[in-house]
């Protein structure tokens, strides 16, 4: 069982695979991947972005390793904590 703010390879993967548009985010404390068209309703109003599929893209590729997966989710899971998220 993970932390409600903790991210997950999990979490990561999905954010790859939901494409552009899409973000990892904290609504009501809990981690989200978040599609374009989920973010413009009312249900995710106020969610705080983490990180966006095409800056993940950017970071660390389309394709890229379980061990690099969960060492984003890691990082990700750090700046939450550290925002006070």
């Amino acid at each position: 069982m993970t932390e409600p703010q903790s991210i997950t390879a999990d979490h990561v993967r999905s954010l790859l695979a939901a494409g552009s548009g899409a973000t990892i985010g904290l609504i009501e404390g809990r981690v989200e991947v978040i599609s374009a068209e989920q973010a413009g309703t009312d249900d995710y109003a106020g969610a705080l972005e983490v990180v966006a599929h095409d800056d993940l893209v950017d970071q660390i590729g389309e394709d890229a390793s379980d061990e690099r997966l969960a060492a984003e989710a890691e990082a990700l899971t750090i700046q939450v904590q550290q925002i006070g998220g």
